[in-house]
Protein backbone atom coordinates (compact mmCIF):
# COMPACT_ATOMS: atom_id res chain seq x y z
CA UNK A 1 0.00 0.00 0.00
CA UNK A 2 1.17 3.30 -0.69
CA UNK A 3 3.12 5.16 1.88
CA UNK A 4 0.88 8.35 2.86
CA UNK A 5 4.09 10.10 4.57
CA UNK A 6 5.18 10.29 0.85
CA UNK A 7 3.24 12.27 -1.62
CA UNK A 8 1.83 9.71 -3.98
CA UNK A 9 3.67 11.46 -7.42
CA UNK A 10 7.30 11.19 -6.10
CA UNK A 11 6.17 7.72 -5.05
CA UNK A 12 5.54 7.49 -9.01
CA UNK A 13 8.31 8.94 -9.86
CA UNK A 14 10.84 6.95 -8.25
CA UNK A 15 9.15 3.71 -10.18
CA UNK A 16 9.56 5.57 -13.31
CA UNK A 17 12.98 6.34 -13.01
CA UNK A 18 13.75 3.07 -12.05
CA UNK A 19 11.78 1.60 -14.87
CA UNK A 20 12.96 3.69 -17.32
CA UNK A 21 16.64 2.64 -16.65
CA UNK A 22 15.50 -0.50 -16.96
CA UNK A 23 13.79 -0.35 -20.14
CA UNK A 24 10.36 -1.42 -18.59
CA UNK A 25 6.89 -0.37 -19.83
CA UNK A 26 4.97 -0.67 -16.66
CA UNK A 27 6.81 2.97 -16.94
CA UNK A 28 4.09 3.74 -19.77
CA UNK A 29 1.38 4.23 -17.56
CA UNK A 30 2.68 5.16 -14.65
CA UNK A 31 4.32 8.30 -16.52
CA UNK A 32 0.90 9.11 -17.33
CA UNK A 33 -0.98 8.14 -14.24
CA UNK A 34 1.83 10.14 -12.57
CA UNK A 35 0.84 13.16 -15.14
CA UNK A 36 -2.72 12.69 -14.44
CA UNK A 37 -2.29 13.26 -10.51
CA UNK A 38 -0.18 16.25 -10.75
CA UNK A 39 -3.10 17.67 -12.28
CA UNK A 40 -5.56 16.79 -9.92
CA UNK A 41 -3.55 17.94 -7.26
CA UNK A 42 -3.60 21.54 -9.24
CA UNK A 43 -6.90 20.90 -9.95
CA UNK A 44 -7.56 20.77 -6.19
CA UNK A 45 -5.48 23.94 -5.37
CA UNK A 46 -7.90 25.45 -7.47
CA UNK A 47 -11.06 24.50 -6.18
CA UNK A 48 -12.57 22.85 -8.77
CA UNK A 49 -14.16 20.63 -6.59
CA UNK A 50 -17.82 20.83 -4.73
CA UNK A 51 -15.98 18.88 -1.73
CA UNK A 52 -12.21 18.60 -2.29
CA UNK A 53 -11.42 16.44 0.72
CA UNK A 54 -13.27 13.78 -0.71
CA UNK A 55 -11.21 13.95 -3.95
CA UNK A 56 -8.63 14.22 -2.19
CA UNK A 57 -9.55 10.92 -0.12
CA UNK A 58 -10.72 9.05 -3.37
CA UNK A 59 -6.99 10.09 -5.41
CA UNK A 60 -5.38 8.04 -2.21
CA UNK A 61 -7.52 5.79 -1.90
CA UNK A 62 -7.74 4.96 -5.38
CA UNK A 63 -3.90 4.92 -5.94
CA UNK A 64 -3.82 2.49 -3.11
CA UNK A 65 -4.98 -0.31 -5.21
CA UNK A 66 -2.41 0.16 -8.02
CA UNK A 67 0.30 0.29 -5.20
CA UNK A 68 -1.03 -3.07 -3.80
CA UNK A 69 -1.24 -4.59 -7.25
CA UNK A 70 2.00 -3.88 -8.02
CA UNK A 71 3.24 -4.96 -4.59
CA UNK A 72 1.40 -8.11 -5.34
CA UNK A 73 2.54 -8.67 -8.71
CA UNK A 74 6.60 -7.89 -7.59
CA UNK A 75 5.99 -10.43 -4.71
CA UNK A 76 4.53 -13.41 -6.96
CA UNK A 77 1.32 -13.09 -4.80
CA UNK A 78 -1.15 -15.31 -6.33
CA UNK A 79 -4.13 -12.56 -4.96
CA UNK A 80 -2.65 -9.80 -7.66
CA UNK A 81 -5.66 -8.76 -9.03
CA UNK A 82 -6.24 -10.50 -12.65
CA UNK A 83 -6.58 -7.25 -14.71
CA UNK A 84 -3.13 -5.80 -13.43
CA UNK A 85 -1.45 -9.66 -14.06
CA UNK A 86 -2.48 -9.37 -17.21
CA UNK A 87 -1.73 -5.48 -17.99
CA UNK A 88 2.17 -5.89 -15.78
CA UNK A 89 2.98 -9.07 -18.17
CA UNK A 90 2.01 -7.67 -21.20
CA UNK A 91 4.56 -4.76 -20.45
CA UNK A 92 7.33 -7.39 -20.40
CA UNK A 93 6.32 -8.26 -24.19
CA UNK A 94 8.13 -6.40 -27.28
CA UNK A 95 5.11 -7.42 -29.02
CA UNK A 96 2.71 -4.87 -26.65
CA UNK A 97 2.96 -1.35 -28.44
CA UNK A 98 2.80 1.73 -26.27
CA UNK A 99 -0.94 2.55 -26.68
CA UNK A 100 -1.46 -1.10 -25.92
CA UNK A 101 0.89 -0.87 -22.30
CA UNK A 102 -1.32 2.30 -21.75
CA UNK A 103 -4.56 1.15 -22.22
CA UNK A 104 -4.08 -1.83 -20.18
CA UNK A 105 -2.67 0.05 -17.40
CA UNK A 106 -6.17 2.18 -17.91
CA UNK A 107 -8.21 -0.73 -18.03
CA UNK A 108 -6.96 -2.08 -15.05
CA UNK A 109 -7.24 0.86 -12.89
CA UNK A 110 -10.45 2.80 -13.88
CA UNK A 111 -12.65 -0.42 -14.98
CA UNK A 112 -11.58 -2.42 -12.08
CA UNK A 113 -10.09 -0.48 -9.19
CA UNK A 114 -11.98 2.73 -9.54
CA UNK A 115 -15.26 0.73 -9.09
CA UNK A 116 -13.92 -0.85 -5.74
CA UNK A 117 -12.12 2.71 -4.80
CA UNK A 118 -15.50 4.22 -4.94
CA UNK A 119 -17.60 1.90 -3.38
CA UNK A 120 -15.04 2.00 -0.84
CA UNK A 121 -15.67 5.48 0.20
CA UNK A 122 -19.09 5.89 -0.62
CA UNK A 123 -20.59 2.55 1.46
CA UNK A 124 -20.61 4.09 4.98
CA UNK A 125 -22.39 7.19 3.72
CA UNK A 126 -24.31 5.96 0.98
CA UNK A 127 -28.21 5.11 2.65
CA UNK A 128 -28.07 8.52 4.52
CA UNK A 129 -26.90 10.94 1.62
CA UNK A 130 -30.05 12.66 0.35
CA UNK A 131 -30.36 12.95 -3.25
CA UNK A 132 -28.72 16.27 -3.63
CA UNK A 133 -25.88 15.25 -1.99
CA UNK A 134 -25.36 12.04 -4.17
CA UNK A 135 -25.49 14.50 -7.01
CA UNK A 136 -22.75 16.22 -5.86
CA UNK A 137 -20.53 13.12 -5.25
CA UNK A 138 -21.15 12.34 -8.87
CA UNK A 139 -20.79 15.98 -10.11
CA UNK A 140 -17.05 15.91 -8.02
CA UNK A 141 -16.64 12.30 -9.31
CA UNK A 142 -17.23 13.70 -13.15
CA UNK A 143 -15.37 16.84 -13.27
CA UNK A 144 -11.98 14.37 -13.18
CA UNK A 145 -12.82 14.27 -16.85
CA UNK A 146 -12.03 17.40 -17.19
CA UNK A 147 -8.55 17.29 -16.03
CA UNK A 148 -8.32 13.82 -18.30
CA UNK A 149 -9.07 16.01 -21.06
CA UNK A 150 -6.44 19.01 -20.46
CA UNK A 151 -3.90 15.99 -19.74
CA UNK A 152 -3.86 13.60 -22.61
CA UNK A 153 -2.36 16.01 -25.19
CA UNK A 154 0.80 16.29 -22.48
CA UNK A 155 0.61 12.76 -22.11
CA UNK A 156 0.88 12.20 -26.21
CA UNK A 157 3.79 14.53 -26.31
CA UNK A 158 5.95 13.38 -23.76
CA UNK A 159 5.63 10.28 -23.04
CA UNK A 160 3.84 8.28 -25.48
CA UNK A 161 5.61 9.94 -28.71
CA UNK A 162 9.04 9.70 -26.81
CA UNK A 163 8.71 6.04 -26.91
CA UNK A 164 7.37 5.45 -30.13
CA UNK A 165 7.84 8.71 -32.87
CA UNK A 166 5.16 7.19 -35.54
CA UNK A 167 3.15 8.40 -32.87
CA UNK A 168 4.16 11.75 -33.90
CA UNK A 169 2.93 11.22 -37.26
CA UNK A 170 -0.82 10.20 -36.24
CA UNK A 171 -0.64 13.09 -34.43
CA UNK A 172 0.36 15.45 -36.97
CA UNK A 173 -2.59 13.81 -39.15
CA UNK A 174 -5.42 13.93 -37.08
CA UNK A 175 -4.51 17.05 -35.30
CA UNK A 176 -6.70 16.85 -31.66
CA UNK A 177 -8.79 14.45 -33.14
CA UNK A 178 -6.73 11.67 -31.59
CA UNK A 179 -6.51 13.21 -27.97
CA UNK A 180 -9.97 13.64 -28.28
CA UNK A 181 -10.68 9.90 -28.95
CA UNK A 182 -8.44 8.47 -25.99
CA UNK A 183 -10.36 11.41 -23.68
CA UNK A 184 -13.80 10.13 -24.49
CA UNK A 185 -12.89 6.37 -24.52
CA UNK A 186 -11.54 7.06 -20.97
CA UNK A 187 -14.27 9.15 -19.72
CA UNK A 188 -16.72 7.02 -21.21
CA UNK A 189 -15.47 4.28 -18.90
CA UNK A 190 -15.35 6.42 -15.97
CA UNK A 191 -19.60 6.94 -16.44
CA UNK A 192 -20.12 2.98 -16.84
CA UNK A 193 -17.79 2.90 -13.34
CA UNK A 194 -19.62 5.30 -11.67
CA UNK A 195 -23.01 2.98 -12.48
CA UNK A 196 -21.60 -0.42 -11.63
CA UNK A 197 -20.59 1.42 -8.03
CA UNK A 198 -24.08 2.44 -7.44
CA UNK A 199 -24.77 -1.44 -8.26
CA UNK A 200 -22.71 -2.57 -5.70
CA UNK A 201 -24.02 0.13 -3.38
CA UNK A 202 -27.45 -1.08 -3.66
CA UNK A 203 -26.63 -4.56 -3.89
CA UNK A 204 -28.61 -6.73 -0.80
CA UNK A 205 -25.55 -7.85 0.49
CA UNK A 206 -21.83 -9.37 0.34
CA UNK A 207 -22.91 -12.32 -1.26
CA UNK A 208 -24.23 -10.20 -4.41
CA UNK A 209 -21.51 -7.54 -4.09
CA UNK A 210 -18.88 -10.11 -4.61
CA UNK A 211 -20.92 -11.70 -7.44
CA UNK A 212 -20.71 -8.39 -9.20
CA UNK A 213 -16.85 -8.13 -8.34
CA UNK A 214 -16.41 -11.45 -10.20
CA UNK A 215 -18.42 -10.38 -13.02
CA UNK A 216 -16.89 -6.87 -13.21
CA UNK A 217 -13.44 -9.03 -13.51
CA UNK A 218 -14.55 -11.17 -16.16
CA UNK A 219 -15.65 -8.28 -18.58
CA UNK A 220 -12.39 -6.11 -17.80
CA UNK A 221 -10.07 -9.21 -18.76
CA UNK A 222 -12.22 -9.44 -21.82
CA UNK A 223 -11.60 -6.50 -22.62
CA UNK A 224 -7.79 -6.95 -21.80
CA UNK A 225 -7.86 -9.36 -24.58
CA UNK A 226 -9.85 -6.92 -26.73
CA UNK A 227 -6.78 -4.54 -26.73
CA UNK A 228 -3.99 -7.42 -26.82
CA UNK A 229 -6.20 -8.31 -30.05
CA UNK A 230 -6.60 -12.04 -28.15
CA UNK A 231 -9.45 -14.28 -29.83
Amino acid sequence: MADKLIPVDEMMLGFIQRWEAENDQRAVFLGCYRLMTINMGAALQAGEFNDPHWVELLLQHFSDYYFTALDAYEHQDPQTPSAWRVAFEAAQSPNCSVIQNLLLGVNAHINYDLVLAVVDLLNKEWADLPPEMRQLRQADYTQVNQVIGQTTDAVQDTILERRDPRLKILDTLLGPMDEWMISHLISSWREEVWEQAVHFLEAPDEEEREALRLQREQQVIRLADTILFND
